[in-house]
């Protein structure tokens, strides 16, 4: 789908960020709105969405077991 969205969980990658989540959160939401840059009046709008994809990310990255890293 979002092929500059990179693989977050071990072994692709070992140590992830906070800027690496919201980038790929970024990359999601503005391929499902269709905007790069929203206009003004849709900003609040992908910038709350921007946080709740982010959010759902840690928590899935969180939550995941990866076999031989437990």
């Amino acid at each position: 789908m979002c092929r500059s969205i990179r693989t977050l969980r071990p072994p692709y990658a070992e140590e992830v960020t906070e800027q690496d989540v919201r980038a790929a959160a970024l990359q999601y939401v503005r391929k499902v709105s269709g905007f790069r840059s929203p206009a003004a009046h849709n900003a609040e709008a992908f910038d709350a969405a921007v946080e709740e994809v982010a959010r759902a990310t840690e928590k899935l990255l969180a939550g995941l077991r990866v076999r031989g890293r437990d």
